[in-house]
């Protein structure tokens, strides 16, 4: 895919975005989308990708429906469970103490209304000083895109005032324009500083690091000072080395779902991820750098979730 083949509605707001994050990057993510609309299987990065395999999907569901599971199953998505999670940061500066980040992951919006229904129930009200989305706002990985959006505008009003996000290897960048539009800063291998009683820390976020492999961690970290408590976004946990010698406090991801249908007790039957199984959900540390991957709030693939229910999550800054 290239830019000329984009709308000119399209080709105006990604000229605006070209100006931020350069050309080079712009037309390598429009490049490999379109290659990778094609692809089920891509030489260079993870050998099969289920959620590019469309035919199979609905042989997953016959099979759930044989072994009497699709049915409580798609009423698991729709149950999506509150977590609480202290994290504590070394040189976490003192007015930051408390500061709540509601993360939101795998979002998978146009799944259907009923889903966007009970997750704007599920946020709805929840204090939270800022929210950050770690990328996959729609349901498929190629195809239109306006649905997912317009879900998105619709939990805006419930995500508060400060709201920034990273793209998922279900996203096309075309996206970016129309999220930022609803007034989600989208962070594509770049960073913000966020100021609270005289002090400050850094959010950073990386283009997708699972597909299209467009992130830059040098990018994304070059305002970092020495001394700087520093967070991460990414689609993806599987970057988490490079992250933690970077100079990051704490990664936060999402992608594995969990495994999504997992075994009795929550175990993975697949992750869909190069990172160690210990990172694909919940709260982890790699050297000094802590880690959570949530589970997602939404469904890829079939719209089932078994053993292990979507989740909205709040983490609280803790100074170490």
């Amino acid at each position: 895919m290239q830019l000329s083949d984009c709308s000119e509605e399209e080709q105006a707001g990604l000229a605006r975005l070209e100006a931020r994050i350069g050309r080079t990057h712009l037309r390598q993510r429009l490049g490999l989308e379109g290659e990778h609309e094609a692809h089920v299987v891509r030489p260079g990065t993870h050998f099969f990708h289920l959620e590019n395999w469309y035919s199979v999907h609905g042989l997953i569901r016959g099979v759930l429906t044989l072994a009497g599971l699709h049915g409580r199953g798609r009423r698991n998505v729709l149950d999506i469970r509150r977590r609480e999670h202290d994290v504590p940061l070394p040189g976490l500066p003192a007015p930051f103490d408390g500061f709540t980040l509601l993360h939101l992951s795998d979002l998978h919006l146009d799944l259907s209304d009923a889903f966007v229904d009970h997750l704007i129930a599920r946020v709805r009200g929840l204090a939270h000083d800022a929210c950050v989305l770690t990328g996959d706002f729609r349901f498929r990985t190629f195809g239109p895109y306006a649905p997912a959006l317009a879900a998105l505008a619709r939990l805006r009003p419930h995500l508060g005032e400060r709201v920034w996000a990273v793209l998922g290897n279900h996203d096309t960048i075309r996206m970016v324009p129309g999220i930022e539009a609803l007034g989600i800063r989208v962070l594509m291998n770049e960073s913000v500083r966020l100021e609270r009683g005289g002090a400050s820390i850094v959010l950073a976020g990386i283009d997708d690091a699972h597909y299209f492999r467009t992130h830059n961690l040098h990018a994304a970290a070059a305002d970092l000072h020495a001394g700087d408590c520093a967070i991460l976004l990414s689609h993806t946990p599987e970057p988490y080395r490079q992250a933690a010698h970077a100079g990051f406090a704490l990664m936060l991801s999402g992608h594995t779902h969990g495994g999504q249908i997992c075994l009795p007790g929550g175990v993975p039957i697949l992750t869909d991820s190069d990172a160690p199984r210990a990172l694909a959900r919940g709260p982890w540390q790699h050297h000094g750098m802590r880690g959570y991957t949530s589970v997602g709030c939404g469904a890829s693939v079939v719209d089932v979730r078994l053993n292990c229910p979507p989740e909205v999550t709040l983490h609280r800054l803790r100074r170490a």
